[in-house]
C-alpha cells in the first residue's frame, strides 16, 4: 500500500509502501527522531550521520546498554528471493555496524515468508540464502559473534510463534496488515519469534535488542512489541528496540526501488556493463539543457543517483555535502555525476564479488547446506 491520502499513511511489509513526508511519521505512529541522539551515539553509523535512518522506536535502552559495557543484541534479515540488492545491502550493513559495537548478532533467512509472500519453494530459497550469507559475510559480519539461522529449520522461533498466536486475534491482524490470506498472519508470528529469539535463557537472554529495518517494516516492530508485554511474565521479555531507515527511490525516479522495473535497481552481482547502463539511464534530478543546469541548478533532492551515493557508496561525509552544493549550483552536471558513480559503484561491485566467491563455502557450512 502507501500513501492512501491526504491524512493517512500506509506501512505495509508485505506490499508498497510510498513515503511522502517523513516527518509526518513521528506523529502518526509515534515513531522518535534518531537525530537528537546522534551526540550520544558512541560512533554513529553512516546511515545515521545522514538521516538516512531517521527514525527509533526506545533506541535509548540500547545506548544505555552499550554505555555501561551491557550486553545488547541486534537482530535483522533477508527475504531470500534472489540476489542481494540495494536494500538487503544497507540492512547487512547496519546490523554489521552494531555487531561491531559489541552486540551479538542474529540474523535470519526469512524463508518462511519468501514462501507465504512470494511463492518461493523452501528448495529454491536455500540456494539463495547461500550466496546471501556469502554477502553478509563478505561485507564484515563476524559469524563467531552471532548466529545466522534459516527461519524454516529454526524450532525455537516456531515454538515462540505457536505461543504468540494466543496473544493476537483475526481483528489485531487484520488492523496490523490488513485482510491477508493466514500464511502472511503465520509468517508475522514467526518474524516476532526471530526478533524476540535473542532473548531467550538459551542465548543468556532476556537482553536489550535493536532491530535495523526499513520504515515499511515498522507494523512487524509495532506488533513484537505488544507481544513482548504480552508475554513479559513468561519470559521476561524486553520490549525490542529498533532504528528506522528510509527507502531509496528507485533509478527510473519512482518513489520505490522495486524488482518490477529492472532497470530500476541492480543486485551486487549484474554484470558490470549492466549496471553501468542503469545508472546512465537513471533518472535525474538535472534541468532539460546543460545551460538551464549551470543557471538554475539541479535538484539533487529527488536525484536517484545522489541518493545511490549519499545512502551506499560514498563514505565521505564533507564529498557528500560538496556534490550537493555543486548540483544545486550548476557546477556538477548529471552526466559527469553519473560517470563519477558508475566508476566508485563497479569498484566497490569488484571488490564485493572477490570477498563473496571466498565465503561461499562457509556459508553452506554455516547453513548446513551440501
Amino acid at each position: 500500500m502507501s500513501a492512501m491520502n491526504s491524512t493517512k499513511t500506509v506501512l505495509d511489509p508485505f506490499g508498497t509502501t510510498i513515503i511522502e513526508d517523513y516527518e509526518r511519521l513521528y506523529k502518526e505512529f509515534g515513531i522518535q527522531p534518531l537525530k537528537p541522539l546522534l551526540d550520544r551515539i558512541p560512533n554513529p553509523s553512516m546511515y545515521m550521520r545522514r538521516n538516512v535512518v531517521f527514525g527509533h522506536r526506545d533506541f535509548e535502552r540500547l545506548l544505555d546498554a552499550m554505555k555501561s559495557n551491557e550486553p545488547f543484541a541486534v537482530m535483522s534479515g533477508i527475504k531470500p528471493t534472489g540476489e542481494f540488492h540495494l536494500g538487503t545491502l544497507m540492512t547487512a550493513r547496519e546490523v554489521i555496524y552494531f555487531q561491531q559495537q559489541g552486540a551479538t548478532a542474529f540474523y535470519c533467512i526469512a524463508d518462511v515468508e519468501a514462501y507465504e509472500d512470494n511463492k518461493i519453494p523452501f528448495e529454491k530459497s536455500e540456494k539463495f540464502a547461500v550466496g546471501n550469507i556469502a554477502d553478509l559475510l563478505a561485507l564484515g559480519f563476524d559469524p563467531k559473534q552471532g548466529c545466522i539461522y534459516r527461519q524454516y529449520k529454526e524450532q525455537r522461533v516456531k515454538d515462540l510463534a505457536i505461543v504468540f498466536a494466543r496473544g493476537a486475534t483475526l481483528a489485531t491482524m487484520k488492523a496490523i496488515y490488513g485482510e491477508r490470506h493466514i500464511g502472511l498472519y503465520l509468517s508475522a508470528l514467526i518474524q516476532a519469534g526471530d526478533i524476540l529469539m535473542p532473548q531467550l535463557q538459551d542465548f543468556d537472554g532476556p537482553k536489550p535488542t535493536v532491530v535495523p529495518v526499513g520504515i515499511d517494516q515498522d507494523p512487524h516492530i509495532r506488533f513484537t512489541r505488544d507481544l513482548a508485554n504480552k508475554f513479559r511474565r513468561k519470559y521476561n521479555f524486553i520490549p525490542p528496540s529498533s532504528t528506522l531507515h528510509k527507502i531509496m527511490k528507485g533509478l527510473d525516479g519512482s518513489p520505490k526501488m522495486s524488482k518490477r522495473d529492472p532497470m530500476g535497481y541492480f543486485t551486487l552481482h549484474e554484470k558490470p556493463e549492466t549496471i553501468a547502463k542503469k545508472i546512465s539511464n537513471a533518472f535525474t534530478g538535472g534541468r532539460p539543457t546543460v545551460k538551464e543546469q549551470q543557471k538554475l541548478g539541479g535538484i539533487p533532492e529527488i536525484c536517484p543517483i545522489y541518493e545511490l551515493c549519499m545512502y551506499q557508496f560514498v563514505e565521505d561525509d564533507d564529498e557528500i555535502v560538496e556534490a550537493y552544493h555543486d548540483c544545486k549550483s550548476g557546477k556538477l552536471l548529471c552526466g559527469e555525476h553519473k560517470e563519477r558513480t558508475i566508476e566508485i559503484v563497479l569498484r566497490f561491485v569488484k571488490e564485493h564479488k572477490r570477498r563473496h566467491s571466498k565465503f561461499v563455502d562457509k556459508a553452506r557450512e554455516i547453513l548446513k547446506v551440501a
